[in-house]
């Protein structure tokens, strides 16, 4: 806990055997109260894994459902166990689960109810062996992306996240896609309510072990990313009512 505030790490899993008990053994469990597993029916024995290792709460989903979907499992969870700040961090080691402190910490002395590990700010990306076009691509997007929606971050893409529980209130993340796109919905919806991100500088490591999606899939999420930024910004302008952006109780 921190200022009395419940912490509870999600870990939204696919095939995450061989990295899962490196990313789960780092975790600050000084401040950490509980961690949540969500296997997305996996081909190897990442459940089994978590359960070895100590992770209280495995959910295996019966099916493969999506990244979206997993991580709809992980939050509602999360919510269950009456989390007061909810950390997403993916457990392919290819962001370091020390920054869990720094993130959490803003969130529990109310700097921010959003915060994300960026790993474009600093000069890790390409270092910690991002490929090159993904580098260009996750920039290209995001200066996109901060025009149509009137931010300022330094990207979208991450996938480390820290929320305080009370935007729940406000978002309906059931709303959002069941696939990759979910990340970037949800951040839009978070926007939209008004929220403001901020941002920790974060290393990251590209390798063999770490998942990533392929290059037809990366378009499509790219295509997917574009979508919810004008869809935002014809929101914004009058021009138009998608549903992700229907906040709670409004």
């Amino acid at each position: 806990m921190i200022c009395n505030k419940k912490i509870i790490v999600v870990l939204p899993a696919y095939n995450a055997e061989q990295t899962l008990e490196q990313t789960y053994n780092e975790i600050p469990f000084n401040i950490v109260d509980d961690v949540i597993l969500v296997d997305d029916f996996s081909a190897d024995n990442t459940s089994d894994l978590g359960k070895k290792i100590g992770i209280k709460h495995v959910i295996k989903h019966e099916k493969n459902m999506g990244y979206g979907a997993n991580q709809k499992t992980c939050y509602s969870k999360a919510l269950e166990l009456n989390a007061d700040i909810i950390v997403m961090l993916h457990p392919d080691y290819q962001y370091t689960p020390r920054l869990i402190e720094s993130m959490a910490y803003l969130i529990a002395n109310d700097v921010y109810k959003v915060v994300i590990g960026s790993r474009i700010l600093g000069k890790g990306a390409l270092r910690g062996g991002m490929p090159f076009y993904k580098y260009v691509s996750n920039r290209f997007l995001t200066f996109v992306q901060n025009i149509l929606m009137g931010q300022k971050l330094s990207e979208y893409h991450t996938g480390y996240r820290a929320f305080s529980a009370e935007i729940f209130d406000k978002i309906d993340i059931s709303l959002n896609s069941n696939d990759f796109v979910f990340d970037n919905q949800m951040l839009g919806q978070v926007c939209f309510a008004g929220y403001e991100i901020g941002e920790v500088s974060c290393p990251t490591k590209y390798f063999k072990e770490a998942s990533s999606i392929n290059f037809k899939r990366s378009t499509k999420y790219g295509l997917g990313v574009l979508g919810v930024s004008f869809a935002y910004f014809f929101k914004k302008i009058g021009l138009g009512n998608p549903k992700i952006f229907k906040l709670k109780n409004n």
